[in-house]
């Protein structure tokens, strides 16, 4: 984890973020469809590109960009298969991290950001959502603390759950 830095995203950031991203998410290709994952960038670039309220907070090491994660506040309006929901709490979204830079600590540090940030905001909860596909996030959530939260679970269809997790930020340390 040398040089690695944690700060705001800047507007001319917004490719390098764009392109960790992806590369990112890539990997989850064979596991899905090719339609599934046709919509899932789409659904990525899109939430990537919406203004809004949301932080957008990325790792840079070495003058380049090698993680990023998007803060969106509660409040905030999200779109899910059910339709519009107004978040209750502060949600963690598409933590990434360059295949590169992986094995580093850098989802973490991230992570990490988000949880200050969220607690620094007056947040009892922090949330987020996964997949089972996605296992080396699942263990980082869990060994921050996040436990399975069901009632946050949606389904984008193809017999995939989508997990909500949570993190009770009194409890976390």
């Amino acid at each position: 984890m040398h040089n690695l830095h944690i700060r705001d995203a800047r507007a001319t950031d917004r490719e390098a973020i764009r392109a960790v991203t992806l590369s990112a998410y890539e990997e989850y290709a064979a596991a899905v469809s090719p339609q599934l994952m046709e919509d899932y960038r789409r659904g990525m670039l899109s939430t990537l590109n919406k203004e809004g309220p949301v932080e957008r907070i990325v790792a840079e090491q070495d003058g380049a960009i090698v993680g990023s994660v998007l803060l969106i506040p509660a409040g905030a309006a999200s779109r899910t298969p059910a339709g519009l929901v107004r978040l209750d709490w502060p949600e963690v979204r598409l933590l990434a991290v360059a295949p590169a830079a992986r094995g580093q600590g850098v989802g973490a540090a991230l992570m990490e950001a988000c949880v200050r940030r969220a607690r620094q905001s007056g947040a009892a909860v922090l949330t987020l959502h996964t997949t089972d596909i996605m296992r080396t996030a699942m263990q980082l959530y869990e060994r921050m603390g996040f436990v399975r939260a069901p009632e946050l679970d949606f389904s984008p269809g193809e017999d995939m759950i989508v997990k909500g997790y949570r993190l009770n930020l009194a409890d976390a340390a």
